[in-house]
């Protein structure tokens, strides 16, 4: 029986055998599978064994013929390129690293009848040892049978019925035994749970990669999304194409033989992408940076924007994060350019994406021009001068070069390069000229030279040849003088000028001796003292008028009514002479003298007032003398008398015409002490260039007796020098008659010009000297006197007075100890101030009934200067009028009025500007509303608080809603807070008269227990707005005698703050009108008001500091109105209701055009008469007049 069995199969076998042999057809493919992973039998390299191969069931026959040995090799390349997102990889690809070279053929079976192939089992587990490895268990094996695995060439017997073995995965086996085979399939690869991963991410690709033992495996990864699918075909596989800042999701699947080996779902997210350029990028240019503004780019979709790269100009890139930039440190008038690059920082390693660039192309604005350099004057001739330079950088459009010469009046010259010549200079002279450049906006700081011309080398012989000819005419002209003189001598001896021999005249003089200067203040006490009986001695020894010389000109009956007064006039020795007009008798003549200054001859003209018929022969003096300074010490009008024709146009005409003389006005500057009026005089018979006149009136003088304080004329003399020069000729000095004031402003000025030429002054002989040259000069003792206070005042205090534009550089040297233990020149200049305490009467404030009204007991009001109050019933007939007019009455009831501890202070424009007042006392409180009502005063100053810990500084004198003071009724109606001040307005109603006024208090903060305010700004702050509720003050003739209504300052006692304000409020003032300060002065003249005021350094210094701090020096000039440019503190205080705006702006309506004409200074009729007494006759007064 087993003998058929095995015949059986036998011939079962060799029937199917050529079947088995050429089974690799097509029609074999399996279903589902693509012929290229169809399992193909055959003796062909590159056969691939069909997927889902398995071992043969065990009954059938044919099993045994199919276990003949199948060799696989991997499948070509190209049947996986693809280039769609599926990838699909051969699952039997042989690793490189087995080392197995497979088979290309199929053996033909071996048949054996003795016995069949048993069938082998086997089976596969998994080995972690990082080699990709199975291990696998095969399985009944017969005994003493050597098997053999073909591609790992490993044999055993099959002894143990099992047999273990490590093979590699993705292999296919072959187990031969016994002319029998059995086929392992290829065992699938070992794959981690998560072996897809994502590399690489950038914004627009990704790399996947997966596990190396899936390389074996098909692998297909599909992702989703908007775009392209990418094939990978090896381990790894970049995406490219992508969508910057996206997520897609991907499923990756590794298939073995349609078996899923793994299938992963994970996500691919790429980086941010390259912003888009900012959009409305926009540039405003400046001179030296530009500002950047633009908008963040509108498509963000590839990320959001983390900042942005500026460059300037190709400059280092600045980061920012806002969308603004400003460009600094640019070069003015300058192209340039500005790109922003706005960026996102990326997902994985936080480096920087830049976008696209935006870039705006701008142009700087002008600046000022840098000063020229290499300036270089050098001499053409002997007369002529050549003046090169080099420009730096011009920061503008244009390059012009302007000079500006000096001498001789300001000319200017304009060059496109810098080379300018000047022709026909004066000789031996020193020019100054100023150079720079003007780029068609701005002017550069000017450079400033001089150069100095030779003598005339040419003309030295004619000149020498010139000079023999004329001194021989000259000595014959002396010797025919001489017998001319002799001869008219000898025939009319009784009206002869002799100016040699010393007449009667001359007996009666003193000799005084000049006085040093270190001897002026105690000579001066020694000659005031008993009433200045030494003085009076001095001043009666001076002959009035010197009868030995001639005046027969001014006597002549076509001169008479050319003359002011019948007994003033000049001699004719030195009268000054006109050129004659032909046809005109007595053209000649005007009532004018040549005066000798200290040691120069002809120095000033003394000359009378013109009269309405003299105006043309004034003006003719001052073309043909050459004058360029007019001095007037005179109103036109005093006590309603004439004293001067006003000989120069008004603002409102603009020019007039005096006989042949034009004169033009060009500006009229207003001042409390004088009134400046710069003129321009033509001669319209002569085609010669116009002159410049300076026209300065002194208004000061009062209208008897002399000014109180010789400062006064010591600063009309400073405008006065500031303004003359070399070239200009005799200084034109007149008054009324032209011989009281006059000599009494020219006796000042040359004595002081002794004072610093010889450190010695005799005035007594200046003013015989005087008197020789024209008859009553400086005409009565006052004056005489007043000469000698002024020069006590120069030599012990000096020059205190200083300009804003010098006023830093000048603190700073004040300030410096040299050596530092030394005290400051400051605290020397403080030290001088007198004291002035007890100079004055205060009887009134001592009286025993006064006495509890005054807070302090040694802050006393002195008499002449004390605020009265005036009884209703007892000054009723001065109670009706306007408080304006009556104020000068104070004194006809001062003895019925009642008291108050106040003081009338001077202010800048004038005397009872201001009122210091100490804080009321609760008894006071209705003397301080009647004093506020009836000077109606429209702003009070409170610099203090109501109390101080316990201490009170001040009564509270106001209260909510309405409060009754003896007769004034007062009502708050407005509270307006402020950091630094608080500001309340009142409406203080008189009970009986049912008169209402508007009163402002500001009370500032920050003074309380310092020594000085905390901010000075704060303070010039607070005072420029109130200035604002001050009524504005009309211009006249007579600035410092018009009534002002006055201003009420009061701290706790009236002097310590109450003085720094007053002094800084005049400051500021004075800063203001003539950019000049005097705090030496100021303080000075506040002391002589009331005691107390400014008494400590630090007050002293106060004042400069906040000078100088409200002007600040800017490229070494003054920043004029620097205080409302600084921004301080303001309270625009109501705009609220409309009874709130009337309140607040009811006192600030401005002066009507007559009140602000300031060339209009003739008409100031309330002046007293002063010509009684001074210049109407040749008596003078009969007691003197002291100061």
């Amino acid at each position: 029986m087993f003998l058929w069995l095995k015949l059986l199969a036998f011939g079962v076998a060799f029937l199917r055998q050529d079947a088995f042999v050429k089974g690799a057809e097509p029609a074999a493919t399996t279903p589902g599978v693509s012929p290229a992973d169809s399992m193909h039998l055959s003796t062909h390299a590159g056969s691939v064994l069909a997927t889902g191969l398995s071992t043969p069931p065990r009954s059938s026959t044919a099993a045994f013929t199919t276990r003949t040995p199948v060799t696989f090799k991997n499948a070509s390349a190209d049947d996986y390129n693809s280039k769609s997102l599926h990838s699909t990889i051969s699952p039997v690809s042989m690793p490189a690293n087995t080392g197995i070279i497979p088979t290309h053929t199929i053996e033909a079976p071996i048949v054996t009848t003795e016995e069949p192939c048993a069938d082998i089992e086997h089976s596969i587990t998994s080995v972690q040892d990082g080699k990709n490895m199975a291990e696998v268990t095969l399985k009944n094996l017969r005994p003493n049978i050597r098997y053999v695995i073909l591609e790992t060439d490993k044999n055993f017997t099959g002894d143990s019925g099992t047999y273990e073995v490590k093979l590699q995965r993705c292999m296919s086996y072959t187990v031969e035994f016994e002319n029998c085979t059995h086929i392992i399939p290829p065992i699938p690869p070992e794959s981690s749970k998560s072996p897809f991963k994502v590399e690489d991410q950038t914004n627009t690709s990704a790399q996947i990669c997966w596990d190396g033992s899936l390389s074996c495996a098909n692998v297909t990864v599909d992702c989703t999304g908007p775009h392209v699918f990418t094939v990978l075909n090896e381990r790894c596989k970049t995406l490219n194409n992508l969508s910057p800042n996206h997520n897609y999701s991907c499923n990756g699947n590794a298939r073995f033989f349609e078996n899923d080996v793994v299938n992963q779902a994970f996500s691919i997210i790429t980086d941010h992408g390259v912003p888009e350029a900012p959009e409305d990028l926009t540039v405003v240019s400046h001179a030296r940076n530009v500002s950047v503004e633009w908008k963040q780019p509108s498509d963000i979709s590839k990320g959001p924007i983390d900042g942005y790269v500026v460059t300037c100009n190709s400059t280092d890139g600045r980061y920012v994060y806002v969308t603004n930039h400003v460009c600094q440190n640019l070069v003015p008038y300058e192209k340039g350019s500005v790109s922003v690059t706005p960026y996102t920082k990326s997902k994985y390693n936080n480096s920087k994406l830049m976008g696209k660039t935006g870039t705006y192309y701008f142009e700087t604005k002008s600046a000022e021009p840098q000063p020229v350099i290499d300036v270089n004057a050098t001499l053409t001739a002997d007369n002529a001068v050549q003046i090169k330079c080099k420009s730096q950088q011009v920061y503008g459009p244009e390059r012009v070069f302007e000079l500006t010469w000096e001498n001789g009046g300001k000319e200017y010259f304009n060059n496109s390069y810098c080379d300018f010549k000047r022709e026909n200079l004066l000789y031996l002279t020193n020019y100054t000229f100023t150079i720079l450049v003007y780029n068609g906006e701005y002017r550069g700081q000017p450079v400033t030279k001089s150069i100095r011309t030779r003598y005339n080398s040419k003309a030295l012989i004619i000149f020498l040849a010139f000079l023999i000819v004329v001194t021989s005419l000259a000595l014959l002209l002396v010797l025919y003088k001489i017998y001319d003189l002799h001869k008219k001598k000898l025939s009319n001896s009784s009206e002869g000028v002799n100016l040699v021999t010393v007449k009667d005249d001359d007996r009666q003089l003193l000799n005084i001796e000049p006085i040093p200067s270190e001897q002026l203040l105690d000579t001066y006490k020694r000659k005031i003292a008993d009433e200045g009986r030494l003085f009076l001695d001095e001043f009666q020894s001076i002959p009035r008028v010197f009868t030995k010389f001639s005046i027969k000109e001014a006597k002549k009956s076509h001169n008479q009514n050319k003359n002011r007064y019948i007994d003033i006039l000049p001699y004719d020795h030195n009268r000054v002479e006109l050129s004659e007009i032909p046809g005109d008798l007595g053209s000649d003549y005007i009532n004018a003298s040549y005066i000798d200054g200290f040691k120069e001859p002809r120095k000033y003209i003394a000359a009378q007032g013109p009269k309405d018929e003299t105006t043309d022969d004034f003006w003719r003096m001052i073309w043909e003398q050459k004058a360029t300074i007019i001095v007037m010490v005179t109103r036109c009008e005093e006590g309603k008398r004439n004293k001067c024709a006003q000989y120069w146009p008004s603002m409102e005409n603009g020019s007039a015409t005096y006989g042949d003389i034009i004169v033009k006005i060009n500006e009229s500057k207003t001042c409390p002490d004088y009134v400046i009026q710069k003129l321009h005089i033509t001669n319209g018979r002569e085609r010669t260039a116009g002159r410049d006149v300076t026209h300065i009136q002194f208004t000061s003088w009062p209208d008897h007796g002399v000014p109180e304080d010789p400062h006064l004329l010591l600063k009309l003399r400073r405008r006065v020098n500031a303004l003359s020069n070399f070239f200009s000729g005799p200084i034109v000095v007149h008054c009324s008659a032209g011989v009281g004031r006059t000599g009494t402003y020219i006796g000042i000025d040359a004595m002081l010009e002794g004072l610093d030429a010889e450190g010695r002054v005799d005035v007594y002989g200046y003013v015989v000297k005087l008197r020789r040259q024209r008859c009553l000069m400086v005409q009565v003792e006052s004056q005489y006197i007043l000469i000698h206070q002024a020069l006590v005042e120069y030599n012990q205090y000096g020059e205190t007075e200083v300009s804003l534009s010098e006023l830093h550089s000048y603190l700073n040297n004040l300030k410096r100890k040299d050596p530092p233990s030394d005290p400051s020149l400051l605290e020397a200049e403080f030290q001088r101030l007198p004291s002035y305490r007890g100079w004055r009467t205060q009887n009134t404030g001592n009286r025993e009934e006064n006495r509890s009204k005054n807070r302090n007991a040694n802050i006393i009001p002195y008499d002449f200067n004390r605020v009265p109050i005036r009884h209703d019933d007892e000054c009723s007939k001065e109670g009706e009028r306007d408080s304006d007019d009556s104020s000068d009455e104070d004194s006809d009831c001062e003895e019925s009025s009642k008291y108050i501890n106040a003081s009338f202070i001077t202010g800048y424009w004038g005397p009872k500007a201001m009122i210091a007042t100490q804080g009321p006392l609760q008894e006071t409180i209705c003397d301080f509303w009647q004093m506020v009502f009836q000077r109606k005063v429209k702003v009070i100053v409170m610099l203090t608080e109501l109390k101080e810990g316990d201490q009170e500084l001040c009564a509270q004198y106001w209260g909510e809603g309405k409060q009754t003071y003896d007769g004034i009724e007062v009502q708050m109606t407005d509270v307006n807070s402020c950091p630094s001040y608080t500001i309340r307005a009142f409406d203080v109603t008189h009970l009986k008269t049912k008169e209402t006024q508007k009163v402002y208090q500001y009370q500032y903060h920050k003074w309380n227990g310092l020594d000085v305010p905390e901010n000075p700004k704060d303070l010039v702050g607070m005072i420029l707005n109130l200035k604002q509720k001050v009524p504005a003050r009309a211009v006249t003739e007579d600035n410092r005698s018009t009534r002002s209504v006055p201003l009420v300052v009061h701290c706790c006692d009236g002097s310590q703050q109450t003085g720094v304000f007053c002094a800084l409020m005049t400051l500021l003032e004075s800063a203001e009108i003539e950019e000049v300060i005097d705090v030496f002065q100021v303080v000075k003249s506040l002391r002589r008001t009331r005691l107390g005021m400014v008494s400590t350094f630090e007050h002293y210094q106060f004042l400069y500091d906040t000078i100088a701090s409200a002007y600040p020096a800017q490229n070494g000039q003054i920043k004029k109105n620097s205080q409302q440019e600084d921004k301080i503190e303001f309270c625009n205080e109501v705009e609220k209701t409309d009874q709130e705006t009337d309140l607040i702006t009811i006192d600030v309506t401005p002066s009507t055009a007559a009140e602000n004409e300031p060339s209009e200074v003739c008409d100031d009729s309330n002046a007293a008469d002063s010509t009684k007494g001074t210049e109407s006759s040749t008596n003078g007064p009969t007691t003197p007049v002291l100061t």
